[in-house]
């Protein structure tokens, strides 16, 4: 099915304005002398047959000119052209219709399709098809429209898509990098330490492989491996980095970019805890406030330093800008990430949509 009719609803709310047509034509022809009786059972079947003619024959005139592609007076003339035919062909069938309800009709009931009346009824055949091709010209140009969103929102999701795996990607080499150093300068200072710390970055590749074939994963498995990697500079840092980290059980179901907070552990340990003499601690928290995914990172600094910088402020800058970026491209407008610095604290918060596990599962 095509057109106007291309849905079920559609076809009846057509043939029902249709048949509504059939009734007042009905009542004109019987205001004019005829019969009620001969009036519907001439005008509803007509109403109907041209119903369906119309409905057709008008989808596939559209599609044959195109508007955008054939000139105007080509248009007009071919839609012109064929609502002159189906208009005849209408009166033709009218009139064989007429004079077989003759035969059947009493005497009282009969009326006679004229010259007068056969002329109104090709111009309302005309109108008809011109009014019938301008809808479906409508629903044409509507579903045009539709599918080049549709095309548009595929190809924005695709490039979202890119730009998230490429910013994933940027991650673990940018560890990895950071841990080899650290390895490499634990090798000549305590081979054993160096042994220690391999091992446990071998662990925290191993469970972080199994990520990157997800869009989200559970916060509480996001935290599992902030942990990891937090066990693996504490090799290296010793009582130096004390880490803690707390999530309300309702915040743990919530889902989150994988490696989302370990750019931020990473900076609050390499920007933070390693421009201190004394030891420094981590703090992370999140909780769930109504629709939104509350996270925090909070980092001691030396007061006598820059301490960690924002986006586009240098090195330090790179983690939080990936975190940024990220965010935006999951989630556009709805996320948001705020950094501030006081004294001798570092404070990082992220706001993202809730999005529950058991939610998305029954979606």
């Amino acid at each position: 099915m095509h057109g106007v009719v291309s849905r079920w609803y559609a076809a009846l709310l057509y043939m029902l304005a249709w048949l509504l047509l059939g009734l007042a034509t009905a009542a004109l022809l019987a205001a004019g002398g005829a019969g009620w009786g001969a009036s519907l059972l001439f005008a509803v079947p007509l109403a109907i047959v041209y119903a369906n003619a119309t409905a057709f024959s008008a989808y596939y005139v559209c599609r044959a000119y195109p508007i955008g592609h054939k000139h105007p007076a080509a248009i007009v003339g071919g839609v012109g052209a064929t609502a002159a035919c189906a208009a005849g062909l209408w009166c033709a069938i009218g009139s064989a219709w007429a004079a077989l309800l003759r035969t059947f009709m009493p005497e009282g009931e009969l009326f006679e399709l004229d010259a007068a009346r056969l002329a109104t009824m090709f111009a309302l055949g005309v109108i008809l098809y011109g009014l019938a091709a301008a809808v479906n010209y409508l629903l044409i140009e509507a579903e045009r429209v539709r599918q080049l969103e549709t095309r548009e929102l595929q190809t924005r999701l695709m490039a979202q898509d890119a730009e998230l795996r490429m910013l994933r990607t940027q991650v673990d080499p940018h560890f990895l990098f950071n841990s080899l150093n650290s390895i490499s300068a634990l090798t000549s200072i305590d081979p054993g330490a160096a042994r220690a710390m391999t091992l446990r970055l071998a662990g925290f590749f191993r469970l972080s492989l199994g990520l990157h074939a997800e869009r989200k994963v559970l916060l509480s498995r996001e935290l599992e491996l902030v942990r990891d990697f937090v066990a693996i500079e504490q090799v290296r840092f010793g009582e130096r980095l004390r880490f803690e980290a707390g999530a309300a059980p309702d915040a743990l179901s919530c889902l989150v970019p994988p490696m989302l907070l370990q750019p931020l552990v990473e900076n609050a340990v390499k920007h933070g805890i390693g421009q201190m003499i004394e030891p420094g601690r981590i703090h992370l928290s999140a909780l769930r406030a109504g629709s939104l995914l509350r996270i925090v990172v909070e980092n001691d600094v030396d007061p006598d330093t820059v301490g960690v910088k924002g986006p586009g402020e240098g090195a330090g800058g790179v983690g939080l800008e990936n975190v940024r970026r990220r965010l935006a491209a999951a989630y556009g407008i709805e996320a948001s990430v705020h950094w501030t610095r006081e004294d001798d604290r570092f404070r990082v918060e992220l706001a993202l949509p809730a999005e529950a596990f058991d939610t998305v599962e029954e979606s």
